[in-house]
């Protein structure tokens, strides 16, 4: 099956590195559209995919991804669907439009899918949230079957992409900053800094892996780890004192608005 990507920057990048590393496309049966900044070219240089410079070579792609900005997204789409063969799947990653703002302008032999990923879609461990038209069961199919080797899928009604997408999508930066911050700690108490990051990284993936498999509460799991007068529950402390839950609370908000 052949995979067009129309746009390779950050996001656009993270998803042909995870559709690769998962073999769902071959180098030889992806290819790439990108802008005028150069991303796709380096790409390209490192994952051997097919660079083409006109939408005409997405006739033979099954599957089109765009990964473009909001503001200029549907313009891109009506430049590119005279390109489209009957029955693609287009998967638009943009935000700044909807699922029929985009059919109008691709027409009713498009099959179009709203979908929200995070930059972990590089290393097929994503967050993707995906609104879907109608479509054939098959086609809906193929679609889930294409973006759950990036990671975990789940559809969401239209109404919340926006805010799905700023949890899944925008967290991974405040992950980092966090991540950076315990390790300004662990240095500030003389832990070397490399292994600073490596401890913190697992931390966050354990913590995540117990969270999923035992679906308790982040409360209750705090609780477990907090015992009377302990290191940890101190810790807490400071970070209540300091405003994090409201800090983490307002990011969204603000990232969401």
């Amino acid at each position: 099956m052949n995979i067009g990507f129309i746009g390779a920057g950050h996001m656009g990048s993270a998803m042909i590195e995870g559709l690769l590393r998962a073999k769902t496309v071959a180098p030889e049966n992806l290819f790439v559209k990108g802008g005028s900044s150069g991303t796709a070219e380096a790409l390209q240089e490192k994952l051997g995919f097919q660079l083409i410079k006109e939408y005409d070579a997405l006739k033979a792609c099954k599957v089109i991804f765009i990964a473009t900005g909001a503001s200029i997204v549907l313009d891109i789409l009506k430049q590119a669907a005279p390109f489209m063969a009957k029955d693609t799947i287009l998967i638009s990653v943009a935000t700044g439009h909807t699922v029929a703002e985009a059919q109008a302008v691709l027409g009713e032999t498009i099959h179009v899918v709203h979908a929200i990923p995070n930059t972990p879609v590089s290393v097929n461990a994503g967050m993707i949230g995906a609104v879907f038209a109608d479509m054939p069961a098959p086609t809906k199919a193929e679609a889930v079957r294409v973006l759950k080797s990036l990671g975990k899928v789940e559809e969401v009604s239209e109404t919340i992409l926006g805010t799905f997408g700023t949890v899944a999508g925008c967290s991974p930066a405040f992950v980092d900053i966090f991540m950076e911050a315990l390790a300004d700690g662990a240095v500030l108490e003389g832990m070397p800094r490399a292994l600073s990051y490596e401890v913190i990284a697992q931390m966050m993936l354990g913590s995540a892996k117990l969270a999923l498999e035992t679906k308790k509460h982040p409360g209750e799991l705090k609780d477990g780890v907090t015992s009377p007068g302990g290191s940890t529950i101190k810790g807490v402390t400071a970070l209540e004192k300091n405003g994090f839950r409201y800090a983490v609370i307002d990011a969204v908000k603000q990232a969401n608005s």
